[in-house]
C-alpha cells in the first residue's frame, strides 16, 4: 500500500479512538485490517506482538507503528494524536458528570454492562487472531506454552515473554522459509 497522509492516519484513528474506551484494540484490528485494509491480518498480528513487548500502552505502540510506517515522525504523530484526541475530550467530560452522579445504582449498572461488552470484543478479537495461527498449527505451540506459563504457573508478562520467545522466534524462523 502507498503512503498515506498524516490527515489520512489522524482520520483513521480517530475512528479507532472514538470506537470505543478501555478497548480499542477489537475497532483498530477491524479498521485496519476489515475496513480500510491498511494491513494484512498477519501484518496486523506481528506489529501488535511487537507492540506488545515494548513499554506502553499497547493501542499507542500500535498507532506509532502504523503512522511511522505509512507516514513516518508526522504519520506517528498524526496517529497518536486521532487516537488520543477524542477521547481524552471526553473522558474529560465524563469524569465531570461521574462526579455528580456516581452514587446512583442506574449508572453503576450502566458501568458494569460496559465492562462486560469490552471483555467481549477483546476475546473476540483474540479468536480472530487465533484463527490466523491455524494456517500454521506449529505456532498454535506458542500459544499453548503462553498459556500455559501465564494461567498455570502465574507467570508475569516479562518471564512469559522469556519463556515463549525462543519458541516463537524458532517457527517464525521456519514459516518464513516457507514462504
Amino acid at each position: 500500500m502507498s503512503a498515506l497522509t498524516p490527515t489520512q492516519l489522524f482520520i483513521s484513528f480517530s475512528k479507532i479512538g472514538m470506537s470505543g474506551f478501555g478497548g480499542v484494540l477489537p475497532w483498530a484490528r477491524r479498521t485496519l485490517v476489515e475496513q480500510d485494509k491498511v494491513l494484512s491480518s498477519e501484518e496486523f498480528s506481528a506489529m501488535l506482538g511487537i507492540c506488545q513487548i515494548v513499554p506502553g500502552p499497547n493501542i499507542v505502540n500500535l498507532a506509532v507503528c502504523v503512522g511511522a510506517k505509512f507516514g513516518g515522525a508526522k504519520g506517528a504523530f498524526a496517529s497518536v494524536l486521532g487516537l488520543t484526541l477524542g477521547p481524552i475530550c471526553i473522558v474529560l467530560l465524563l469524569a465531570l458528570l461521574y462526579a455528580h452522579y456516581s452514587y446512583m445504582e442506574s449508572v453503576q449498572g450502566i458501568l458494569r454492562g460496559i465492562s462486560a461488552v469490552g471483555v467481549g470484543l477483546i476475546a473476540s478479537t483474540g479468536f480472530k487472531m487465533l484463527r490466523d495461527e491455524f494456517r500454521y498449527p506449529a505456532m498454535l505451540l506458542v500459544v499453548l506454552l503462553t498459556f500455559i506459563t501465564a494461567t498455570y504457573f502465574h507467570l508475569g508478562l516479562g518471564w512469559v515473554v522469556l519463556t515463549a520467545s525462543p519458541l516463537a522466534l524458532y517457527l517464525a524462523h521456519q514459516k518464513a522459509r516457507l514462504l
